[in-house]
């Protein structure tokens, strides 16, 4: 059964939910992905990105929140996101 790329939120404003739109996916396909997913949020509606591609929401995101077993780690830009030592030892295995 196909999933849908993006679920509308219930919000006054104009969101949508993407859960792991690069599940899956080949390096051109989640390019084509990638500029999808830019070319909504460029048409006003703000999208809750849920992914595990880094590439994919550093490129996108203008904000990130970074969950490691269901609490928050860190959140920020993606070059905040990027230096955080937290982050760093969670998904990289370095010490913080």
């Amino acid at each position: 059964m196909k999933q849908p790329l993006f679920v509308p939120t219930r919000h006054r404003g104009r969101a949508a939910f993407a859960a792991r739109p690069g599940a899956g996916l080949k390096h051109t396909e989640t390019a084509a992905i990638d500029a999808l997913i830019a070319k909504v949020e460029q048409s006003g509606v703000t999208v809750v990105l849920v992914e595990h591609d880094m590439k994919m929401v550093m490129n996108l995101s203008d904000h990130i929140l970074v969950l490691d077993y269901g609490r928050k780690l860190a959140e920020g830009t993606a070059a905040e996101i990027r230096a955080n030592p937290d982050v760093i030892a969670a998904y990289l295995g370095a010490p913080a």
